[in-house]
This record gives structure tokens, sequence and C-alpha cells, in this order.
């Protein structure tokens, strides 16, 4: 396995339309198309590359290695994104958690964002936590706090079950996977169905789910970049292996719970949960009687809290399921506050 850096690749542009997709809105739709390696899209710190070989393909993980502003503390901070955001995402996080001292290293994973999208790969969240402990081991990190947002939660889960001694302290960020989808009845569908939802989507179709989900049913102009990063991705000449992979990871997240394991978590846990977050995968593929029960985060956070056994929790009672980005200055507060505690 080696290290590899690399600058960036040219933006690819389209001329389109402006469309008017939210309230107080004007989004740029067909605007930018980004590589499938959401080339021409700018990360706040330079990426480097860990390139190794899984399952057959030769690979490449990208990541941004920020090194603290004030005094360091000698504390590494690990930072996985969530689904349909990248490691860029945590802009604000890392200014806040350098700015405290810690060094803090953000993560792309495979199938994700300035990462590889590999044509024909078996998306574990045991894969994808052995691929980051593998790169943090080439960095020399032995040990470090995780901090997941959203997938990135669930997966936060299963890396500190695997590496719980190389695991300082876990923070879950309105965490998906809290509850068992499929246990709730929601109905079973193929890679095939989930790659046709992904064909579909559009810089509306992710704002509109965002608005409703990730910040509380309000809108931001400061979200739009994050929206146009994803749709960028959509836009763009690798839009069929983008699809294809974020399908792979849809039905990961339905078929890999973690729901069961919460008792075994053993390191300290600090569990930060928007509760107006209603996150659900698959809701809108169940009946109407069982979608209104899924994604109740007020309660599914203590829930949580209360089966793991060295668990804090903290709750936005306003916010939604990105806490971070809608109120990064509360956030952040709480976040520095619990970092280290038990």
């Amino acid at each position: 396995m080696r290290l590899l850096k690399t600058l960036p690749l040219p933006i690819l542009l389209l001329a389109g339309a402006l469309s008017a997709s939210a309230p107080g809105v004007a989004a740029a739709e067909d605007v930018a198309a980004y590589g499938p390696e959401l080339q021409g899209f700018e990360y706040p710190w330079p990426v480097s590359y860990f390139a190794f070989t899984s399952q057959g393909e030769a690979i490449r993980m990208a990541y941004m290695d920020v090194k603290p502003s004030a005094a360091p503390n000698g504390k590494t901070v690990v930072l996985f994104h969530g689904k349909n955001f990248c490691a860029a995402t945590w802009e604000d996080t890392i200014a806040a958690l350098r700015e405290a001292g810690f060094r803090v290293i953000a993560v792309d994973q495979i199938g994700f964002c300035k990462s590889t999208k590999p044509a024909h790969y078996q998306f574990t969240f045991q894969q994808l936590a052995g691929n980051t402990h593998a790169l943090l081991v080439s960095l020399g990190i032995e040990h470090a706090i995780v901090i997941g947002h959203s997938m990135g939660g669930m997966l936060g889960m299963r890396y500190a079950l695997m590496y719980s001694n190389a695991v300082d302290q876990l923070v879950l960020v309105d965490p998906i996977g809290l509850e068992d989808w499929k246990e709730k009845g929601v109905p079973w569908q193929s890679v095939d169905a989930w790659h046709q939802t992904e064909l579909k989507t559009t810089a509306d179709s992710i704002r509109n789910y965002q608005r409703a989900t990730y910040y509380a049913g309000t809108w931001d102009s400061k979200y739009e970049r994050w929206v146009q990063m994803l749709a960028g991705l959509y836009r763009g000449p690798g839009r069929e292996r983008v699809a294809w992979n974020a399908a792979l990871v849809d039905d990961m997240a339905m078929t890999q719970p973690v729901f069961y394991e919460f008792e075994r978590i053993s390191v300290p846990v600090l569990l930060m949960i928007g509760d107006k977050d209603n996150t659900a995968v698959g809701k809108n593929l169940a009946p109407p009687d069982i979608r209104a029960t899924l994604g109740n985060y007020p309660v599914l956070g203590k829930q949580a809290a209360a089966r793991m056994p060295h668990a804090l929790l903290v709750e936005f009672p306003d916010l939604g399921h990105a806490p971070q980005i809608q109120a990064p200055d509360r956030f952040h507060q709480a976040l520095l506050e619990h970092l280290g505690s038990r």
C-alpha cells in the first residue's frame, strides 16, 4: 500500500438553466458536472490518496489530513461522512477541531466523492472499516476519536466494534441504523431497483429531501454548495458508475444492521441527535402506517443511549439530521465540551 498526492483535475462545465426549487432559493441546475472522482470540485484543504488493492481492484481512497492551527493537543479525530455528503462537508467541523488543537483526518469512503467508484465491489461496513483502518495504520495513527454522521455513524459503530482498542471515543451524529428498517416492515428491493432510483437523482430531489430531513424544513443558501457537489456527480460522465455504487451502498445499509450489537460497543460514546430528524432508509417503500413509525429520532436516540454501556446523549430539539451544518456554532460548542468525556 502507498500514499499518493494529486492535484485537482479541471472542472467540467455544462450550460444550463436556473430553476427555483425551494422557497426563496434560485438553484443553478445543470451548471457544473464533475468527474467520477469529483474532479473539478475543490476541497477546503489539500487532498491526498491512499492507494491499495481490494477485492482484486486497484483503488484509491481520498482524504484530507489537516494539522492543528492552535497548540497541538496530541489527539487525532477521524471523520466519517454520510451517504449524501463527502469529506468536504465537514469543513466547519474540521476548522473548529483544528482550532482546538486536534489533527483531523477526513476520509472519502470507497464509492464516494473523490475516491474510486469500483465496477465490481462487495460493499460491507466491515470492508469500509478495514479500508479506513489500513489508511490510519499507514499514517502511523494507532488510536483516534471517531466521529460519524448519518451512514458514517453506522460505519463508526462497526469500526468501534472491530477496532475498539484503536478508538478513544466514538461520536455519533444523527447516525442511521438506530432501528432495523427491515424488521419494522420496509420491503426488500433489489440493487437494480435501487440503481434505477439513484439514476433519477437531481439537484431538485437532493434539495427537497435535505430541506425536509437534514434541516427540519428550513433552507439557507449555504446548503446549496453541498447540493451542487452531489448533483454534479450525477450530471457528470461517471453518473452510471456513481449511481451503481450508491445503489450498492443503499443495499448495504438495508441488509447489514448494527442495531443488535449496541451492547457490545465498549468505547465511550457521545450520541448527538437533532430531534427534528426523521431519516429512515427505504421509508418511501413502506406502507403508510409503517412509514409513520420510522425515523423517530427523539425516541431512537434515547433507546440507543440506554443500550450502549458508556453513552452520553446530547439532543438539539429544533435541529434536523445535520446539526453540524444547520447550527455549527451550537453543535461545535457541545462537541468540544464533551470530547474526551465518558
